[in-house]
């Protein structure tokens, strides 16, 4: 049987609790490339995921593995720098671990980033897409097993899991930045080794824009423990599965996920001070 999650969340934040201080507000992910936009957190505390209690480590380049817990924008933030992957052969249910515990630590919006290649070949490498909705093709779930009630329900709706209206409040953020953005679907899958030209070809016809290795995993979580959810794709490159496609690299993917950065900062400090705080009751 599967251990149940909540003693694991108990003693994951209570050998941080007196270090995290003062409840966060806002909760960001940081995905392949984008790490450095934990840099401009201040006033930052540091805590490496290894000395987090029954806490997964990332072990996937580009991923510090740290929560960054300070204040951006003027607001009170938890940075997970670094992610958890599934293709690490983390479970599912530790990647949602994660996602409880920067609850747990006091955040009411989480915001998601991820490196993805750009199936819609309307996509340019360098482009920010604001994620609408997903594809789960991980083929896991973070929900199977038994469920605690008081981390969420048995059943949770994932009609609405990216949040509309803060999906409008992003679309907003990146007009007064003065990034242009994509909107469009993400698919999820398993990696790491990316994607053939005919799975690319799939994915597209299945109506995703972008695809990548993370974020499904956690959106689910989210909206498992009533987190709502804004999300940011950077298209990294061409990914159209067509005749004119190029070998990828990861140099490439990490030049550009770098490109994207920027833009993402950009839209963040103008999205971070509007972004709902936890809301008490």
């Amino acid at each position: 049987m599967t251990e149940s999650q909540l003693p694991r969340l108990e003693k994951a934040h209570a050998s941080i609790a007196e270090r995290a201080g003062a409840p966060c507000e806002i909760a960001l992910m940081l995905g392949s490339g984008l790490g450095h936009l934990a840099d401009a957190v201040a006033d930052a505390t540091i805590i490496p995921y290894q000395e987090i209690e029954d806490f997964p480590v990332s072990t996937a380049p580009g991923h510090k593995g740290q929560l960054v817990i300070g204040t951006l924008y003027g607001r009170r933030v938890v940075v997970m720098q670094g992610r958890l992957h599934l293709f690490e052969d983390w479970s599912p249910r530790d990647i949602a671990l994660a996602v409880y515990l920067l609850k747990r630590l006091g955040a009411g919006t989480l915001v998601v980033t991820n490196a993805a290649g750009g199936l819609n070949p309307d996509y340019q490498a360098g482009e920010v897409m604001l994620i609408e909705d997903h594809l789960n093709f991980t083929g896991h779930n973070p929900l199977r097993g038994p469920n605690d009630d008081a981390i969420g329900l048995r059943f949770p709706d994932m009609s609405r899991a990216y949040d509309p209206s803060l999906l409008d409040l992003a679309a907003q953020a990146a007009g007064r930045a003065e990034v242009p953005v994509r909107h469009g679907i993400y698919a999820g899958v398993l990696g790491p080794s990316l994607e053939t030209s005919a799975e690319r070809r799939f994915l597209r016809a299945a109506g995703a824009d972008a695809v990548g290795m993370s974020t499904v995993t956690e959106v689910i979580a989210a909206n498992h423990t009533s987190l709502p959810v804004v999300g940011f794709s950077a298209i990294t490159n061409q990914a159209t599965g067509g005749p004119e496609q190029q070998p990828d690299t990861v140099e490439e993917i990490f030049a550009h996920a770098a490109v994207c950065g920027e833009k993402i900062a950009a839209i963040l400090s103008e999205l971070v001070p509007v972004l709902p705080g936890r809301k008490e009751g």
